[in-house]
Protein backbone atom coordinates (compact mmCIF):
# COMPACT_ATOMS: atom_id res chain seq x y z
CA UNK A 1 0.00 0.00 0.00
CA UNK A 2 1.91 3.46 -1.16
CA UNK A 3 -0.54 5.46 0.85
CA UNK A 4 -3.62 5.51 3.71
CA UNK A 5 -6.68 7.09 3.15
CA UNK A 6 -9.78 7.36 4.81
CA UNK A 7 -12.85 9.24 5.16
CA UNK A 8 -12.45 12.65 7.63
CA UNK A 9 -15.14 14.64 8.72
CA UNK A 10 -13.80 18.10 8.19
CA UNK A 11 -17.04 20.00 9.50
CA UNK A 12 -20.62 20.72 9.18
CA UNK A 13 -22.16 18.66 6.42
CA UNK A 14 -18.66 17.85 5.06
CA UNK A 15 -16.70 14.25 4.76
CA UNK A 16 -13.43 14.29 2.54
CA UNK A 17 -11.27 11.39 1.58
CA UNK A 18 -7.86 12.42 2.83
CA UNK A 19 -4.57 10.47 3.10
CA UNK A 20 -4.02 9.56 6.96
CA UNK A 21 -1.31 8.30 8.56
CA UNK A 22 -0.67 4.67 9.22
CA UNK A 23 -1.36 2.96 12.18
CA UNK A 24 1.49 1.90 14.80
CA UNK A 25 1.93 -0.65 16.64
CA UNK A 26 2.61 1.69 19.97
CA UNK A 27 0.62 1.33 23.29
CA UNK A 28 -0.38 5.29 24.53
CA UNK A 29 3.22 4.87 26.39
CA UNK A 30 4.98 4.82 23.57
CA UNK A 31 5.80 1.34 24.04
CA UNK A 32 6.44 -1.14 20.99
CA UNK A 33 3.24 -3.24 20.69
CA UNK A 34 5.07 -6.56 19.52
CA UNK A 35 2.21 -8.88 19.79
CA UNK A 36 -0.59 -6.94 17.68
CA UNK A 37 -1.92 -6.37 14.44
CA UNK A 38 -2.84 -4.01 11.70
CA UNK A 39 -5.89 -4.89 9.76
CA UNK A 40 -6.72 -3.86 6.11
CA UNK A 41 -10.04 -2.89 6.10
CA UNK A 42 -11.72 -4.62 3.38
CA UNK A 43 -15.07 -2.87 3.09
CA UNK A 44 -16.77 -0.68 5.86
CA UNK A 45 -20.31 1.03 5.42
CA UNK A 46 -22.10 4.71 6.26
CA UNK A 47 -23.87 4.32 9.58
CA UNK A 48 -26.83 6.48 10.55
CA UNK A 49 -24.63 7.31 14.01
CA UNK A 50 -21.74 9.00 11.66
CA UNK A 51 -24.71 11.31 10.12
CA UNK A 52 -25.26 12.78 13.17
CA UNK A 53 -21.62 13.86 13.11
CA UNK A 54 -22.06 14.90 9.87
CA UNK A 55 -24.83 17.08 10.73
CA UNK A 56 -22.93 19.10 13.40
CA UNK A 57 -25.42 17.39 15.62
CA UNK A 58 -22.63 16.09 18.26
CA UNK A 59 -18.95 17.55 19.32
CA UNK A 60 -16.96 15.70 17.24
CA UNK A 61 -13.81 17.55 16.78
CA UNK A 62 -13.28 18.53 12.64
CA UNK A 63 -10.34 16.48 11.55
CA UNK A 64 -11.72 13.16 13.12
CA UNK A 65 -11.28 9.89 11.33
CA UNK A 66 -13.83 6.91 12.83
CA UNK A 67 -10.55 5.04 13.60
CA UNK A 68 -9.61 7.55 16.12
CA UNK A 69 -13.04 7.24 18.31
CA UNK A 70 -11.57 3.74 18.56
CA UNK A 71 -8.41 4.42 19.25
CA UNK A 72 -8.55 6.70 21.67
CA UNK A 73 -11.69 4.57 23.34
CA UNK A 74 -7.91 1.77 23.59
CA UNK A 75 -6.06 4.22 25.24
CA UNK A 76 -8.45 5.56 28.10
CA UNK A 77 -9.88 1.77 28.79
CA UNK A 78 -7.25 0.18 31.18
CA UNK A 79 -6.22 -3.43 30.40
CA UNK A 80 -8.99 -6.27 30.41
CA UNK A 81 -11.23 -3.55 30.16
CA UNK A 82 -14.55 -3.46 27.92
CA UNK A 83 -15.32 -1.15 25.70
CA UNK A 84 -19.10 -0.45 24.62
CA UNK A 85 -19.85 2.04 21.34
CA UNK A 86 -23.86 2.00 21.21
CA UNK A 87 -24.97 2.22 17.62
CA UNK A 88 -27.16 6.06 18.23
CA UNK A 89 -25.75 7.89 21.60
CA UNK A 90 -26.16 11.77 22.85
CA UNK A 91 -23.42 13.35 24.39
CA UNK A 92 -23.72 16.94 23.61
CA UNK A 93 -26.06 17.91 20.58
CA UNK A 94 -25.22 21.35 19.49
CA UNK A 95 -28.08 21.88 16.83
CA UNK A 96 -30.61 20.33 19.28
CA UNK A 97 -33.86 22.19 19.94
CA UNK A 98 -34.34 21.35 23.12
CA UNK A 99 -31.76 22.89 25.59
CA UNK A 100 -31.36 19.71 27.77
CA UNK A 101 -30.49 17.85 24.35
CA UNK A 102 -27.68 20.32 23.92
CA UNK A 103 -25.97 19.43 26.95
CA UNK A 104 -25.96 15.95 26.40
CA UNK A 105 -29.09 14.74 28.50
CA UNK A 106 -32.25 13.32 27.41
CA UNK A 107 -35.77 14.11 28.66
CA UNK A 108 -37.44 10.54 29.31
CA UNK A 109 -40.87 9.80 31.03
CA UNK A 110 -38.95 7.41 34.22
CA UNK A 111 -42.89 7.55 35.62
CA UNK A 112 -44.49 6.25 32.58
CA UNK A 113 -41.74 3.42 32.56
CA UNK A 114 -42.52 2.82 36.18
CA UNK A 115 -46.17 2.15 36.09
CA UNK A 116 -45.93 -0.08 33.00
CA UNK A 117 -42.67 -1.74 34.84
CA UNK A 118 -40.57 -1.06 31.68
CA UNK A 119 -36.66 -2.47 31.79
CA UNK A 120 -33.90 -0.20 30.29
CA UNK A 121 -30.81 -1.01 28.61
CA UNK A 122 -28.04 1.33 27.23
CA UNK A 123 -25.29 -0.10 24.30
CA UNK A 124 -24.71 -1.67 21.51
CA UNK A 125 -27.57 -4.09 19.75
CA UNK A 126 -27.39 -7.66 21.65
CA UNK A 127 -25.84 -9.33 18.94
CA UNK A 128 -24.80 -12.32 20.44
CA UNK A 129 -28.31 -13.23 21.25
CA UNK A 130 -28.68 -13.76 17.13
CA UNK A 131 -25.23 -13.10 15.36
CA UNK A 132 -24.84 -17.53 14.65
CA UNK A 133 -28.77 -17.95 13.86
CA UNK A 134 -28.35 -15.11 11.60
CA UNK A 135 -24.62 -15.95 10.28
CA UNK A 136 -26.23 -19.12 9.23
CA UNK A 137 -28.95 -17.96 7.85
CA UNK A 138 -26.91 -15.68 5.30
CA UNK A 139 -24.21 -18.75 4.92
CA UNK A 140 -26.80 -21.11 3.24
CA UNK A 141 -28.88 -18.31 1.37
CA UNK A 142 -31.93 -18.39 3.67
CA UNK A 143 -32.20 -14.69 4.42
CA UNK A 144 -30.57 -11.87 1.04
CA UNK A 145 -29.38 -9.31 3.24
CA UNK A 146 -28.18 -6.79 0.70
CA UNK A 147 -31.06 -6.82 -1.11
CA UNK A 148 -33.01 -6.29 1.69
CA UNK A 149 -31.13 -3.22 2.76
CA UNK A 150 -31.17 -2.11 -0.99
CA UNK A 151 -27.05 -2.38 -0.24
CA UNK A 152 -25.03 -0.76 -2.95
CA UNK A 153 -21.23 -0.88 -3.19
CA UNK A 154 -19.33 2.19 -3.50
CA UNK A 155 -15.97 3.35 -3.57
CA UNK A 156 -14.16 5.11 -1.02
CA UNK A 157 -13.82 8.18 -3.27
CA UNK A 158 -17.52 7.95 -3.30
CA UNK A 159 -17.99 7.80 0.03
CA UNK A 160 -18.67 11.93 0.57
CA UNK A 161 -21.62 11.41 -2.00
CA UNK A 162 -22.39 8.38 -0.59
CA UNK A 163 -22.90 11.14 3.18
CA UNK A 164 -25.01 13.31 1.14
CA UNK A 165 -27.04 10.75 -0.44
CA UNK A 166 -27.68 8.86 3.12
CA UNK A 167 -28.11 12.14 4.52
CA UNK A 168 -31.00 13.16 2.21
CA UNK A 169 -32.54 10.08 3.22
CA UNK A 170 -31.95 7.83 0.06
CA UNK A 171 -33.65 4.23 0.82
CA UNK A 172 -30.38 2.34 0.36
CA UNK A 173 -27.25 1.23 2.40
CA UNK A 174 -23.56 2.06 1.37
CA UNK A 175 -21.31 -0.75 1.68
CA UNK A 176 -17.53 1.53 0.73
CA UNK A 177 -14.85 -1.00 -0.91
CA UNK A 178 -11.99 0.95 -0.67
CA UNK A 179 -9.16 -1.32 -2.18
CA UNK A 180 -12.27 -2.54 -5.47
CA UNK A 181 -11.75 -6.09 -3.64
CA UNK A 182 -15.60 -6.94 -3.54
CA UNK A 183 -16.36 -5.74 -6.80
CA UNK A 184 -13.57 -7.92 -7.91
CA UNK A 185 -15.59 -10.76 -6.63
CA UNK A 186 -19.06 -9.64 -8.02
Amino acid sequence: MANNRGVVYVGSGKVEVRSIDFPKLIDPRGKRCDHGVILKVVSTNICGSDQHMVRGRTTAPEGLVPAIVLNDLMDLTRAAGAIGIPGLYVTEDPGAKDTAARGGSLSLRLGLGWAKSHAFFTGQTPVMKYNRALMMAVLHDRIKIAKAVNATLISLDDAPSGYADFDRGVARKFVIDPHGLLRKRA
